[in-house]
């Protein structure tokens, strides 16, 4: 427009032809000009002498002309505008649905859910939650071509995941994919693995399919073939992010496209190359460890190989890295660092502070290595050796406990045998032998036991699932016994039993188990007996005290929730309030609060604990302990009595729950100051002392 003027007369044109669609147009064509010239209110006036159609005011009402810039709230309006009856709309909490029904007068948008039928969202709600429902996207598919969206979902998870992207913008992490297909139901959590493994296959085949090499970064659909002439080659020179410098290298190298580069192409990647590398410097170990491995993998000679590893042997930012790299990684860190007989025996030495994933590792490369005399005989198996003295340890390393007990056969020599049974050839083992640098195997499957006690944290916790999967699995346990003489058996089962550090389900569980696959265990089972229970009692200052936490809740907090309730409803619009929902959800709290808390004041009887005797632990006593460092003092009382400060336990607690039943001289488990496991012995059993005694009184004001 070649001015304001001219532009008004348009517009004035479209209101006496009542064209309402030709105005929204007109604005939206020279919002700029209009911007400058008119309000926000003038427009809204304007378009509303445009039209009677009663819907098409309401939308202009409810678009937000004055409360939002103009150019958002005219977007606000085309989306109202494109909703109707019938029309599929996409929401990111619901999903697809369908509208129901438009209300004009209360200028609220009726939408039916898959999950949720008859959702009502105000005019607001529905511009800033709502999205007209593409007609490719996937969950309008399902939604309008069922049985379409099965077969695709059957037969082709790969073009199924690919629209999956595509519907969401042309990028997904995996996270947010998994996520996305178990929430709509696609796939089962179940079975994403499995699904994820056949689709990966079919979509590394599709060149408009980028799959990036770390799962945090997201799979992209992009429109064509990526093309690596030159205004790829000027885009990564310019590139100063080592993250994006080291993908796009990535990309390029599986594209085969090093086959074909020039030394100046070559040059100018090398020289990217050590950019990144000097950025990623004491910033990100992980980052510095792929681009070194990648700078050596192509041949660059630019940074120096052997100034990256000294980088990252100072302050062992190797074992950081390992940690941090994906496990698909780790293995080429150790290849970069393994140059020559000292680094691989400085790596090997390194396992108690390596992640599982790099031990494997390194197992795996430098199983084999030797080291010979003169002659060329072998005088030894430095990787061997070092695993071996590690495992003879009082305390072995998790990681390679867990490693060696989980992959037994790659630590020896097995030698199996088709035995025919029943006209079905059954591979037997025939015989067995372990390197000779490792200690029994009764020795390493008690390392193993050791791992599955107790309570661990970080990578060790990771372990110790392992190793307790493992117990769990009726095909591992047969391949221990089978590979243990009766004598050794018997052994190892006695040292399990004895564990009384496990879940003790699952420890009876794997007992009974053991005693199927190997009958003659059944001798050495010890009969364990019942623990006694104990009547579900508190002091009376406990009791009291939950009681008038209880009358408080019902004389104050749930008719102040109530008050709250009535107060919120004055807002108006009870689905858009946020003080009621509010106000709603912490009535809810309150009523199951009031619930669990009468429940419990029935279950629990207030005791003085008179009838408590000292032949053994039981609540109402007192508890002497010897411990590593010294003596510990216990009053163990009822559920509700807790008091560390004076030494009183509850009878719920752990500790407390460990010495329950216990004699004098009964060992027990305990947590120490640092969180780990260990073991203490009773030493005395008394009567609870007067200054417990009082505190365990009704204070005065309360009653029961």
């Amino acid at each position: 427009m070649a001015d304001i003027a001219a532009l008004v007369e348009e517009l004035n044109k479209c209101v006496e032809t009542h064209d309402f669609e030709s105005a929204l147009r007109l604005v939206r064509g020279n919002l700029d000009q209009i911007n400058k010239s008119l309000q926000s209110a003038g427009v809204k006036d304007a378009l509303k002498k445009t039209t009677e159609d009663r819907l098409l005011l309401s939308f202009i009402d409810g678009a937000g002309f004055g409360e939002y810039p103009l150019d958002k709230a005219l977007v606000r309006l085309e989306k109202l505008v494109s909703f109707r009856v019938g029309t599929l709309v996409l929401n990111k909490t619901w999903g697809v649905g369908k509208v129901k029904r438009i209300d004009d007068f209360y200028r609220r948008i009726t939408v039916d859910f898959k999950l949720k039928m008859g959702h009502q969202f105000t005019y607001a709600a529905a511009a800033d939650m709502l999205e007209s429902a593409p007609d490719g996207h996937i969950l309008v598919m399902r939604e309008v071509d069922p049985a379409g969206f099965e077969m695709l979902l059957r037969d082709s998870p790969a073009a199924f995941v690919k629209k999956v992207i595509e519907s969401n913008g042309s990028s997904m992490t995996l996270i947010r994919l998994e996520d996305y297909c178990v929430v709509n139901g696609f796939v089962k959590s179940a079975n994403w693995k499995k699904f994820w493994e056949a689709a990966r296959t079919g979509l590394k085949q599709d060149k408009c399919v980028v799959i990036p090499a770390r799962k945090a970064d997201p799979i992209r659909i992009v429109a064509k073939v990526e093309d690596y002439g030159d205004s790829w080659l000027t885009a990564f020179s310019h590139e100063t992010d080592p993250k994006i410098i080291l993908a796009s290298l990535q990309s390029f190298a599986s594209k085969s496209e090093f086959k074909n580069a020039d030394e100046t192409v070559r040059a100018k990647i090398a020289d990217r190359l050590v950019f990144a590398v000097t950025a990623a410097r004491n910033v990100d170990d992980a980052l510095y460890a792929k681009l070194a491995c990648v700078t050596a993998q192509y041949g660059f000679d630019r940074p120096a190989a052997q100034e990256m590893r000294d980088y990252l042997w100072e302050r062992k930012r190797y074992i950081k890295a390992a940690a941090l790299l994906p496990a698909r990684d780790v293995g080429a860190l150790i290849a970069f660092l393994a140059y020559d007989d000292a680094s691989k025996k400085k790596i090997c030495e390194a396992i108690p502070e390596f992640c599982f994933a790099a031990v494997t590792e390194i197992v795996n490369m430098f199983n084999d290595w030797t080291e010979k005399d003169a002659d060329g005989n072998i005088v030894s198996y430095p990787c061997r050796k070092i695993v071996g003295d590690l495992m003879k340890e009082t305390q072995s390393p998790a990681t390679l406990t867990t490693l060696i007990a989980g992959r037994i056969e790659q630590f020896g020599t097995f030698e199996y045998v088709d035995v025919p049974i029943d006209d079905k050839k059954i591979r037997t083992l025939k015989t067995y032998k372990l390197w000779d640098e490792l200690p029994p195997l009764t020795t390493i499957l008690s390392h193993a036991i050791v791992l599955g006690e107790g309570r661990r944290n970080g990578e060790i916790l990771k372990m110790q699932n392992i190793v307790r999967r493992l117990f769990a699995d009726k095909a591992w346990l047969e391949k221990m016994f089978s590979l243990l003489s009766p004598a050794d058996q018997a052994l190892f089962f006695e040292r399990f039993q004895a564990s009384i550090a496990w879940d003790p389900s699952t420890h009876h569980t794997i007992v009974i188990r053991m005693t199927k696959i190997v009958p003659q265990l059944e001798v050495h089972l010890v009969k364990v007996e019942k623990k006694r229970e104990y009547a579900r009692l508190t002091s009376y200052r406990s009791y009291g005290l939950r009681k008038a936490e209880y009358i408080k809740l019902i004389n104050e907090d749930m008719p102040e929730n109530v008050r709250k309730i009535e107060f919120a409803k004055g807002f108006g619009d009870l689905s858009e309030n946020a003080e009621y929902q509010y106000a709603k959800d912490e009535q809810r709290q309150l009523m199951q609060k009031q619930t669990l808390m009468q429940a419990d004041l029935d279950a629990v009887k207030p005791s003085d604990f008179a009838d408590a005797t000292t032949d053994e632990v039981m609540p109402g006593v007192t508890v002497v302990a010897t411990v590593k460092d010294g003596e510990k003092v216990w009053h163990i009382l009822g559920e509700w009595d807790n008091e560390p400060d004076m030494g009183i336990l509850s009878s719920k607690t752990r500790v407390a729950q460990n010495l329950l039943g216990k004699k004098v001289g009964d060992g027990f488990e305990m947590p120490d100051v640092d969180g780990n496991l260990m073991f203490a012995t009773i030493k005395e059993i008394r009567p609870l002392p007067a200054e417990i005694r009082e505190w365990m009184q009704l204070p005065a004001g309360v009653q029961i």
